[in-house]
């Protein structure tokens, strides 16, 4: 499956990070840095970023 259409499906809320990590078969750090790539986000998917408290 296409990684691009499995983090689409995470930023839509579709699926979990964590589903989103094991379907690419990635760890959680790998996928931190996978979701923040510009290479996989469309013009209209807004950047997911991490709130700091």
């Amino acid at each position: 499956m296409d990684k691009r259409k499995v983090i689409a499906a995470y930023r839509r809320g579709f699926i979990t990070i964590q589903e989103c990590a094991q379907i690419i078969g990635v760890d959680s750090k790998q996928m931190n840095r996978l979701v923040n790539d510009p290479k996989l986000i469309g013009p209209e998917i807004p950047r997911f970023e991490e709130q700091s408290v």
